[in-house]
């Protein structure tokens, strides 16, 4: 791995490959945590506007450049960064890193563009608010952090996204897609690597001013007291929705290790999770159900999905405080935390064998933390997990009055 600095300050990270397919992206230290209350969505809507022209390619050429010579040209926003990412052959990674550049530094966001694009998101809107499974995450972490960007729609809503102009855009990617916010990530060959480096210098124009994102939750407590216990929405949906979950650790807390195998136990991707075989498999409850965290800058949040019948609402809740109940009752044995871990860390080995997400996370850890986290390290934390560490993270997270509970019916 090597990382340069640019005399812009853009932060070069290299990732040697020996595949003839290189992967490559910008990721900027930006997205809907740094929005103001006017701006809620306008993160996303500019990632969507980047490809609609610059000062030197329109939007035609911006995709023709990429995919003519057979390569992905794509991007996505999250809470805290927005990431413009690419794949080609080796033989076309500067022109690649090039478009990227020029596409992230120089974008003119043209009204006439900003007009039909803000169509097509509130497109995209439409179709998230017709999705109650995927719509209720939206509104749980709205719950756990009211009142604060992160609890935000990253896709922002229809009225706000129409009223945007590209006066908007060009102020927000003014203030925060500047290079010394940015990190440029490549995976490839020393060969297809050389000279992007002097490749860059001369597409990156310095203007505005970064400012903080927006002041740090204060996390030192998992879950507020005052956040309600149970909220219900009317959906008028088949299905129960159901969610139950808390906020949890930061990116940079040791105690995410510990939630990190609790969460793979209780309703990881594999079959055998506890969840999995109590819901669905013992009890034929559930199509799916599944736990998720996530670990922001300065907090997290941890949470159980799933959807069943209206009538076994309760029943299907009362099975996942049971196995909460479990984790923070008894320690596991020598043999089933020793198995656990084997699972997470096969599960783990095989991800990052898809190159290109292996590739984006690892920019996005850089992008947060200042440092990469190889694969070895990451098994090496799991490793010296015990389960005394599992058990206090259980009892410090899962008791009945930290978890907060969701439902659309």
């Amino acid at each position: 791995m090597k990382l340069p600095t640019l005399p812009s300050g853009l932060r070069f990270l290299q990732l040697n490959s020996t595949s003839q397919v290189a992967y490559c992206g910008i990721a900027v230290h930006a997205g809907t945590r740094n929005e103001t209350p006017d701006q809620q969505g306008l993160a996303h809507f500019c990632e969507h506007l980047a490809f609609k022209g610059t000062n030197r390619r329109s939007a035609r050429k911006i995709i023709n450049d990429i995919e003519g010579v057979g390569g992905e040209l794509n991007a996505f926003t999250n809470k805290e960064d927005t990431v413009f990412y690419c794949v080609v052959q080796q033989q076309y990674l500067q022109r690649a890193i090039d478009v990227l550049c020029d596409i992230v530094f120089n974008s003119q966001y043209p009204q006439h563009e900003v007009e039909k694009e803000r169509e097509v998101v509130c497109d995209e809107i439409e179709s998230y608010e017709d999705t109650p499974s995927e719509l209720i995450y939206d509104e749980f972490e709205n719950l756990l952090f009211p009142g604060h960007p992160l609890g935000h729609n990253i896709l922002g809503n229809s009225q706000q996204v129409r009223s945007y102009t590209s006066d908007d855009a060009r102020r927000f990617t003014q203030q925060w897609y500047r290079p010394e916010n940015c990190v440029l990530f490549v995976s490839g060959s020393e060969k297809g690597v050389r000279g992007s480096e002097k490749g860059v210098k001369g597409t990156i124009d310095l203007q505005g001013e970064v400012t903080s994102p927006s002041l740090p939750l204060d996390s030192s407590l998992p879950l507020d007291s005052s956040l309600p216990a149970v909220t219900i929405r009317e959906r008028g949906t088949h299905q129960a929705h159901v969610m139950m979950g808390t906020r949890a650790f930061s990116a940079a807390d040791e105690r995410r290790w510990a939630l990190y195998l609790l969460n793979n136990i209780l309703g990881g991707p594999s079959m055998n999770s506890r969840l999995n075989l109590s819901l669905r498999e013992r009890h034929g409850l559930v199509y799916s159900v599944d736990s998720t965290m996530t670990c922001y800058s300065d907090t997290g949040l941890w949470a159980v999905y799933f959807g069943c019948d209206p009538h076994d609402t309760d029943r299907c809740r009362r099975l996942v405080r049971n196995e909460l109940d479990r984790l923070m009752q008894h320690p596991l044995t020598a043999t089933f935390l020793r198995n656990a871990k084997r699972q997470l860390q096969g599960q783990l080995a095989i991800a990052c064998e898809n190159r290109e997400q292996f590739t984006i996370d690892f920019a996005r850890t850089f992008l947060h933390t200042g440092h990469g986290r190889s694969l070895n390290d990451i098994m090496a934390h799991i490793e010296r997990l015990t389960a005394d560490d599992l058990l206090s993270v259980a009892q410090q997270l899962f008791s009945p009055e930290h978890i907060t509970t969701l439902i659309y019916q």
